[in-house]
């Protein structure tokens, strides 16, 4: 009988350490709170959808008519930024295949894709768009306010 109690208290003892290792935080800066509200998993990352940006097959030559559309892919740009669906956009500065690229904040690739559905240029066929699941930092859930912060005209104003 002794040997079952002490066998007991030993594995009690033992499972507890294992889960309290399992759960300890090693970070003096966590903040579970932030965690929870970015989505964050424990090692402080998110499944994001990545869009890169590419030529359509409807290219428009007329320079009214081309910076029109811009200025309606900029303003969706703007208000799925609003809604914290979109994350990041930006063109890329080296004229090549890929023009650009947008971080969806949603966890699959059919979503991204409805939303890439409402872009002007990608129902023109001006742009296209190649959608892959992306894990990175839940940091960025913050990046529209503070860019708020920064801009000091929109870039749907040109």
């Amino acid at each position: 009988m002794k040997k079952l109690i002490l066998f007991a208290v030993l594995f009690l003892s033992i499972t507890t350490v294992q889960s309290q290792n399992q759960t300890k935080v090693t970070n003096p800066d966590y903040d579970e709170v932030l965690a929870k509200k970015l989505g964050a998993d424990n090692y402080g990352m998110k499944q994001y959808v990545m869009a890169f940006l590419k030529d359509g097959p409807n290219r428009i030559t007329d320079s009214v008519k081309r910076n029109d559309l811009q200025r309606a892919h900029l303003k969706n740009i703007i208000r799925l930024a609003k809604e914290g669906k979109l994350l990041i956009a930006g063109p890329f500065l080296d004229g090549k295949e890929v023009e650009g690229i947008f971080i969806f904040n949603v966890p699959t690739v059919e979503e991204a894709r409805a939303l890439t559905e409402t872009d002007p240029a990608i129902q023109a066929g001006s742009l296209v768009m190649e959608l892959r699941p992306w894990y990175g930092s839940a940091a960025l859930v913050e990046i529209y306010s503070i860019h708020k912060k920064l801009e000091k005209k929109s870039v749907a104003d040109f």
